[in-house]
């Protein structure tokens, strides 16, 4: 059972989410704020329960729907599979996922009693995508597309800067915009393979609703954009020259790309190309916020 629940928050997944508190972390402390270590503590649990909130949710909607029975699993696709190995615990895992969203909402109903309601359209927003991802958003393509960036690329790193420094920074924004397309590509990665398990339950992903060769464009849009505003920020010095350490990963995007555009739907069978994706995505984050610390 404590497996079952275990695999269901999918913990290796759960680097994204230090990645992106990192970077808010980073860009706060390029203020000169005096960071205060409970909030920061708090911060981090109420990411982290988000987080796991929507993958237990997520693997329990899947596996009810019966999408989790036609998904073929891979290290990066298609679910943990761990509630059609032990179906009685579906109960439990999405008591897990409404506590830990509890736990979350909480912890956001205390800042905004402590700081003011500067966060709460944030918080309200990551609700929505929390409650809403699985069942409705993956329903719509372009709304699928983006909240994932939204969620953790924006709204993270945005709420972990604006909590720590009471102050909406146009670095925070401007930085955040990295993770944010970073992330939307691992998604639409991701959801290649189960596709056809997808279109059999009533998803509407964007790659189902507008092809591979279109989805194949915006990941190499998003791609292009990601790395460029990294070199754009340095030359206009919104980011130190150290922030070219974060171009470093470019080349792992580059190779989930070519993948992409040869296997197609078939990417599954070739999961260095998926696994280079998550790689990228979860690399030039701490990257990005190691330079703004250090430069």
């Amino acid at each position: 059972m404590i497996k079952t629940i275990l695999q269901t928050m999918r913990p290796s997944f759960l680097v994204l989410t230090l990645a992106c508190v990192f970077l808010g972390l980073s860009t706060s402390l390029a203020t000169g704020v005096s960071i205060d270590k409970v909030v920061f503590i708090l911060i981090f649990i109420g990411a982290m329960s988000a987080h796991i909130s929507v993958n237990m949710l997520n693997e329990y909607h899947d596996f009810k729907s019966g999408l989790d029975f036609k998904t073929i699993k891979t290290p990066f696709s298609g679910g943990s599979g761990a509630l059609p190995n032990n179906p009685k615990v579906a109960n439990l895992v999405l008591l897990f996922g409404l506590l830990t969203l509890f736990i979350t909402m909480a912890i956001g109903i205390y800042f905004i009693s402590t700081i003011g309601a500067t966060i709460l359209p944030i918080g309200l927003v990551g609700l929505v995508i929390i409650v809403t991802y699985t069942q409705w958003l993956n329903r719509m393509p372009r709304l699928c597309l983006i909240a994932p960036g939204m969620g953790f690329g924006l709204l993270m790193v945005v709420g972990t800067h604006i909590v720590l420094t009471l102050d909406y920074s146009l670095l925070v924004w401007l930085v955040s915009l990295i993770p944010f397309l970073l992330i939307n590509n691992l998604l639409l990665l991701n959801q290649y393979p189960d596709m056809k398990a997808d279109a059999s339950v009533g998803r509407k992903t964007f790659p189902l609703a507008f092809g591979i060769k279109r989805s194949n464009q915006v990941y190499g849009v998003f791609m292009l954009l990601t790395y460029s505003l990294i070199l754009l920020y340095v030359v206009m010095g919104i980011l130190p020259n150290m922030g070219l350490i974060a171009l470093v990963p470019m080349p792992l995007s580059v190779f989930a790309w070519i993948g992409a555009i040869k296997h197609k739907e078939n990417i599954g069978d070739f999961q260095q190309h998926l696994g280079a994706n998550v790689a990228a995505t979860i690399i030039t984050p701490f990257l990005l916020g190691l330079s703004i610390l250090i430069g």
